[in-house]
């Protein structure tokens, strides 16, 4: 349960520097406006039970505001880019510049190469000087023009560099991991009393940030997705019994999966890490893929990368350099039972496996999510320059948000098995909601 101190957003101190965006003040006035700190977004509105109508957990709305923190003249900025690659980084890094630089008129920018390891000297992957030339566009490029890594660094180092560096503002682009680094930072510059602003952007095509409605990089992520999907399902209905097995990403929650399942309406089995499974047995999933054939002569299967580990979860394989557990290829897993099970029985079948994970997370950012990075770079540098720190830009409910670092950092996202979303996976399906096993619920 929610706490109402709990989103309360930390500021360095009282904003006095009048913005030099020269919006308006005034509603009605056919003008852009400013945000007051007073605009509030709610945070429940669905009302499920009486008790929720006297909700009043608000979030703070993010935006430009009237006074900020910083003389623009006087302050220094840096990105980061953390974790995995997904669409969308480099156009949050060119909104962000532009924002900055254009809007501000902050003189640096830096970027910060390859993740948090460039702010350790020790890398030798020094900053470089963010310009209108080098960010000429990289929005119509995948991947990071920064660089990433995973894993982390001594948080005393990186709070070293950014004061040798003499940043200002520091906003870290990336997941869990990052957001955490971010929250930790944070905390040591404080500790220090630096008067220095860490703002996150949600980064995960797995979709799996508490307090935002999606992260970017999912929209294309789930459009990629689905394109596999339909080649999986031309591949099995052009051979008897055939099967279209696509695995997608999705460590802890399948968002990917569900959402692109819904989206090609040709999946018959949709595999996702919070509803468990079975493989064998009445109602497992290799005797409803038998019965499917006998009726269908094909299926398409998508099973996202966590999916499976109630079945093999002691099967694994250590640690990633980012804490993660290193799991087992749940594709190949699965593609081995089914052979196994349909050799044995001597039941023809033909199966391909599509694998488009790398190809997911490599591509450029598609229209809705470009407008999306677009939307949170600019939110991020509003939020910086007005001295807001330790939060997280957040979608929620259409509008965006600050939310604080420890919150989001203490759960993830999942899909609950008894949510619309399920539901309306299950219908498009037509799969059980449980094959040979109680739904697993991680909430």
């Amino acid at each position: 349960m929610i706490e109402e101190h709990e989103l309360k957003v930390k500021s360095l101190g009282k904003a006095l520097v009048d913005s030099p965006l020269k919006l308006s003040s005034h509603l009605g006035d056919g003008l852009v406006n400013y945000v007051t700190e007073d605009s509030k977004v709610r945070y429940q509105v669905d009302i499920n039970s009486p008790a929720d109508l006297e909700n009043r957990l608000l979030f703070e709305k993010a935006g430009p505001r009237k006074k900020i923190f910083f003389e623009p003249s006087h302050t220094k900025a840096a990105v980061v880019t953390c974790g995995g690659l997904c669409p969308g980084i480099n156009n949050v890094i060119r909104s962000l510049f532009l924002e900055l630089n254009y809007k501000y008129r902050i003189p640096e920018v830096f970027g910060i190469r390859y993740g948090f390891k460039g702010l350790n000297p020790a890398h030798g992957y020094y900053p470089i000087l963010l310009t209108s030339k080098n960010t000429d566009g990289i929005q119509n490029r995948g991947g990071s023009f920064l660089g990433s890594s995973r894993g982390g660094e001594d948080v005393k180092t990186i709070a070293d560099t950014i004061e040798d560096i003499g940043v200002d503002i520091l906003v870290c682009i990336g997941g869990d991991g990052t957001l955490k680094g971010a929250h930790a930072i944070h905390n040591e510059l404080e500790s220090r009393n630096r008067k220095i602003s860490v703002i996150a952007v949600p980064k995960t095509i797995d979709n799996d940030i508490s307090f935002v409605y999606k992260t970017f990089g999912f929209d294309t992520a789930v459009e990629v997705a689905t394109r596999a999907i339909r080649c999986a399902h031309v591949e099995a209905i052009g051979t008897p019994n055939g099967i279209g097995l696509v695995k997608v990403m999705g460590r802890d929650s399948g968002f990917i999966a569900a959402h692109s399942t819904l989206a090609s309406l040709e999946v018959n089995f949709c595999l996702i890490p919070e509803v468990g499974f079975e493989l064998s047995g009445k109602n497992g999933l290799l005797e409803l893929l038998e019965n499917r054939l006998s009726r269908r002569s094909h299926a398409v299967i998508v099973v996202a990368e966590g999916a499976a580990k109630n079945i093999y979860s002691k099967d694994v394989g250590g640690r990633d350099p980012s804490g993660n557990i290193v799991l087992k290829d749940v594709g190949d897993f699965l593609k081995y039972k089914i052979k196994e099970y349909f050799n044995e029985k001597e039941i023809p079948f033909d199966l391909k496996y599509i694998d488009p994970s790398y190809i997911i997370r490599s591509v450029p950012a598609n229209a809705v999510d470009s407008i999306f990075c677009e939307n949170l770079a600019r939110n991020a540098a509003h939020a910086g320059m007005s001295g807001k720190t330790d939060v997280m830009i957040g979608l929620w409910h259409g509008s965006y948000t600050h939310v604080p670092l420890d919150l989001v950092t203490r759960q993830r996202k999942y899909i609950s098995p008894e949510s619309s979303l399920w539901r309306d996976v299950l219908g498009a399906t037509g799969q059980p909601a449980s094959m040979g096993a109680e739904d697993i619920v991680n909430a």
